[in-house]
């Protein structure tokens, strides 16, 4: 069994953190966000940054900078073509700062996924029939999922410094959920 358990952890070592990169990752799951309108896109998909305060200006740089030293934003350059943003804030909760997207426009356009998740009585089936059980703990789970090239384009966000796009699925959008759960299943048989 401790060879099997290697040789899937070889198997898939992209999943797990490295030194070099702080996030793993599961290739041949990109995420794929298709829309039902064409370009030029509404003005619903294309706002302005909202106002903040000194004190949010100062928090958003600090997360844009922890999620660029992650690998999860870049910085879109001043020539690129700019065709989807959405703006940013920074709730509290607690003392803590959190960056809050708003891509509920960007959801509505989206063309869903017909993605069956697995029914729960199948699962617990599954998990009756296991020699052993552990537990792996995703850090910034939903960031581990790997966008393409032009679901890229479409998830750019706008704040007071300036536009960045992610490189990997952020949270709160409508097909978050489905390309998480296939990661974990296509892991976890």
């Amino acid at each position: 069994m401790k060879k099997i358990l290697s040789d899937l952890s070889f198997k898939y070592k992209n999943a797990f953190a490295t030194d070099k990169e702080p996030l793993g990752s599961v290739i041949g799951h990109e995420v794929d966000i298709i829309l039902n309108v064409e370009k030029p896109y509404p003005t619903l998909l294309r706002k302005t940054a909202y106002p903040a305060s000194p004190r949010a200006r100062d928090t958003l740089e600090v997360h844009m900078k922890e999620f660029m030293d992650l690998g999860v934003l870049r910085k879109v350059g001043h020539n690129e073509k700019l065709g989807v943003t959405k703006p940013v804030i920074i709730t509290w909760h607690n003392g803590k700062s959190r960056m809050v997207w708003d891509f509920r426009a960007l959801s509505t356009y989206n063309i869903p996924d017909r993605y069956a998740i697995s029914r729960i009585n199948g699962t617990l089936a599954q998990l009756s029939l296991a020699k052993f059980i552990t537990a792996m703990d995703a850090l910034k789970g939903f960031h581990q999922n790997i966008l393409t090239d032009n679901t890229k384009k479409l998830l750019r966000i706008i704040v007071h410094c300036g536009i960045y796009e992610y490189l990997m699925m952020p949270f709160d959008i409508k097909k978050c959920t489905f390309p998480l759960s296939k990661n974990y299943e296509h892991l976890i048989p």
